[in-house]
């Protein structure tokens, strides 16, 4: 009787196709039973393996009189990339094999597949630590370079080929969380874990004593200063890290975003944390009101993000950039209108294009009214200060501690 392979291996293959074949992110696993070890663990599986797809595919190469079909080639990427991770050789050839004969389209490939990776389990490890760290893609590593460099693009590629540890931002004392659960408090007030497993089974989760926060995206809105008792609007609202991070500073919170399903999460932390906010499902571009202060953090093409989010530049190859561009001046132009005199907006984007960041405040210089402020809160390093006035943010600032995403963010006050 043929043993079942994990179902973790099972559908990291899925998403490795889903992302590859299809241009889907991993984040759309709809309709996937999977317990949450198991999810988790799919989502470690695939991640890992787009992260290693460079030196994966130059592995195999050798191996391959010619390339499989997609599925057959994702489930080689996946047992190279696992055996040259220190994989058990055994475990994982058995898996890619029995996933291969599960499927109509692979099974003929499957003792391709097991004399393949028993090559790779012999050489694999050895010439894998040999290869370059693998590249971004053209259409952006080329913007990237001149923006910031070929230096500087390089040590953002060997931190976004590691796995990223996990930040948190607690409700109340960071130091307190920090210590209960074993991590390290960042200087700009983020918790810190290497080593974090299953998020949803570590010690505070179920009270809402914390929520999953990048340290870079924690930034913008304390860039606000003191909020208690203010009119804020989260003007692009979902995911909602944000929106917790004014509620607990004691703000009067609206949460705007156009997606109703995406406010559906942010009101689910919202109740597990035991924090309070409006919101409001409707177009950004047309909201109505008047507000002490305004954080957007508007949509961009996530170039920021790719530490955690390698499978982004396979579902797209830039082409919606422009789009985007042109629908930030347009949130910030309205965002700016919505403000009481004297209020303050933060605009922030989680790109590492500049066009998407730092083009946007220097535009204003022909604008009346608004004044660009020194950006102020704990840990900021003044490396991280731009010309303009802003803050450009890089995953390879602090890469000996795990690195942060790459985001900007600028603070204006109206006049």
């Amino acid at each position: 009787m043929p043993v079942s392979p994990s179902p973790a291996r099972q559908a990291a293959v899925d998403l490795l196709t889903q992302v590859l074949g299809e241009g889907r992110p991993l984040s759309d696993m709809a309709g996937r039973a999977l317990a949450p070890a198991d999810r988790a663990a799919a989502l470690r599986l695939a991640t890992e393996t787009l992260r290693g797809l460079e030196r994966a595919d130059r592995l195999l190469k050798p191996h391959l009189r010619k390339r499989p079909a997609l599925r057959v080639m994702n489930i080689l990427r996946l047992g190279t990339v696992e055996l040259c991770s220190g994989g058990a050789a055994h475990g994982v050839v058995s898996d890619c094999v029995e996933i291969a004969a599960a499927g109509k389209r692979s099974a003929g490939a499957k003792g391709m597949i097991n004399a393949v990776l028993r090559k790779i389990a012999a050489d694999g490890p050895a010439a894998w630590a040999k290869l370059r760290v693998p590249r971004l893609p053209r259409w952006l590593r080329d913007p990237l370079v001149a923006a910031w460099g070929a230096p500087g693009v390089a040590a953002m590629e060997a931190v976004q080929f590691r796995a990223p540890p996990l930040d948190l931002t607690a409700k109340g004392d960071a130091a307190a969380l920090a210590e209960a659960l074993g991590g390290t408090l960042l200087p700009t007030g983020s918790v810190r874990l290497q080593e974090a497993g299953q998020v949803s089974a570590l010690p505070g989760y179920v009270d809402g004593t914390w929520w999953v926060q990048d340290a870079a995206a924690a930034l913008p809105a304390k860039l606000l200063g003191d909020v208690a008792g203010k009119s804020v609007l989260d003007m692009c609202a979902a995911p909602g890290g944000k929106t917790l991070q004014l509620a607990a500073a004691g703000a009067d919170v609206t949460a705007l975003d156009l997606s109703a399903t995406r406010l559906e999460r942010i009101r689910e932390n919202l109740g597990r944390t035991g924090l309070q906010a409006r919101l409001v499902a409707g177009d950004a571009l047309v909201h109505e009101g008047r507000y002490d202060a305004i954080l957007l953090d508007a949509p961009c093409s996530a170039t920021g993000t790719l530490r955690r989010h390698p499978d982004l530049p396979h579902a797209h190859q830039g082409e919606r950039i422009s789009g985007l561009i042109e629908l930030q001046g347009a949130l910030l132009d309205h965002a700016l209108g919505l403000l009481k005199p004297g209020g303050r907006l933060v605009f922030a984007t989680c790109s590492l294009l500049p066009d998407e960041g730092e083009c946007h405040i220097e535009a204003l210089d022909d604008r009346p009214g608004v004044t660009v402020l020194r950006p102020e809160a704990p840990g900021l390093e003044e490396g991280w200060r731009s010309e303009e006035g802003g803050l450009r943010l890089r995953p390879d600032f602090w890469a000996d501690a795990g690195g942060m995403d790459g985001f900007y963010m600028a603070v204006l006050q109206a006049g």
